[in-house]
């Protein structure tokens, strides 16, 4: 099998960016099974309800599920389970110091191959208010009016 090159996304968690303010957003390996990455390949996996912890000096990430892979045997991995990531002691110690600090949680944002290894986006996040979810919402909309008027007074101009 020749190596991958590049970046494939495997599955990205929109919902994250919507319900969270991001501060810092780290690039973390993730410690798989076979079967794991043979159904991450396929495309298959789900971010809605994951976080990630610090626990002991190691993160890990939880509640993200991997469904079974179909072809596995009675050797396939359970769908949810926790999955070590694999981050630089100073990057857990700078994302465990924030969590602490309160009010912070860490949530996986993308799974993607880089180069043919698993990684995970994870961002150190802070909760919105309603009211910030609905000016957020507010913004985009007024954002996506203007480029329309600008790209239909450019298109009478010509």
């Amino acid at each position: 099998m020749a190596k991958e090159r590049g970046q494939k996304v495997v599955a990205t968690n929109r919902r994250a960016r919507h319900d969270y303010t991001i501060e810092d957003t780290y690039e973390a390996g993730l410690v798989l099974t076979g079967t794991e990455v043979k159904s991450l390949r396929l495309g298959r996996a789900s971010l809605v309800d994951g976080y990630a912890f610090v626990d002991g000096g190691e993160a890990w990430l939880d509640a993200v599920h991997i469904p079974e892979y179909a072809d596995g045997t009675w050797n396939n991995h359970a769908p949810r389970r926790k999955r070590k990531l694999l981050l630089h002691k100073a990057q857990i110690l700078k994302i465990e110091s924030k969590v602490k600090q309160g009010g912070y949680t860490i949530v996986p944002l993308q799974i993607y191959f880089n180069d043919g290894r698993a990684k995970v986006e994870i961002g150190v996040a802070k909760g919105k208010r309603e009211y910030d979810k609905r000016q957020a919402l507010r913004e985009r909309q007024d954002n996506r009016e203007a480029q329309r008027a600008m790209a239909s007074r450019k298109h009478l101009g010509e």
